[in-house]
């Protein structure tokens, strides 16, 4: 039962009791607060309206974002396959086997099979085959599970 109704059950309880709302004091009070009920009651019921015409506009909204998100975005496929934008950088961490110093290197140094250490200055192979994510990234994550 919605509060609309009760109201009107309410009211209905009212006029079945005859009561005087033009003499007496109570009939007077009572007929006045139903009046506001009826109208409290039309206030939500137009509140509960709005709420669904506003959230059926806001799932429209959301639509077309989503829309301009994929344009402007692209798909997934476009994606890196590990998620982490390594395959969107061009340099790649190191560990130096002299000092330890991690290094970040491009791709170019990567080609030639070698690298000097400005750290300690010693030239060493760079050897990617025991790397466990394959991309060479650098980054912490197991790609095994992702490809």
């Amino acid at each position: 039962m919605t509060i609309s109704e009760k109201v009107a059950y309410l009211k209905g309880l009212a006029e079945g009791l005859n009561l005087d709302t033009e003499k007496s004091k109570e009939g007077k009070l009572i007929s006045v607060m139903i009046g506001i009920l009826e109208e409290v009651g039309l206030s939500l019921e137009d509140l509960d309206e709005n709420t669904t015409a506003l959230g059926e506009e806001l799932d429209a909204v959301s639509d077309d974002l989503a829309d301009v998100e994929e344009i402007v975005y692209g798909d997934d496929e476009d994606e890196d396959e590990c998620g982490c934008g390594c395959e969107d950088e061009d340099f790649f961490e190191v560990e130096c086997p002299n000092c330890g110093e991690d290094l970040e290197i491009d791709e170019s140094v990567l080609e030639t099979g070698s690298v000097e250490c400005p750290n300690c200055g010693e030239k060493f192979a760079i050897d990617l085959s025991d790397e466990d994510d394959g991309c060479g990234c650098g980054c912490d994550h197991d790609h095994g599970e992702d490809k």
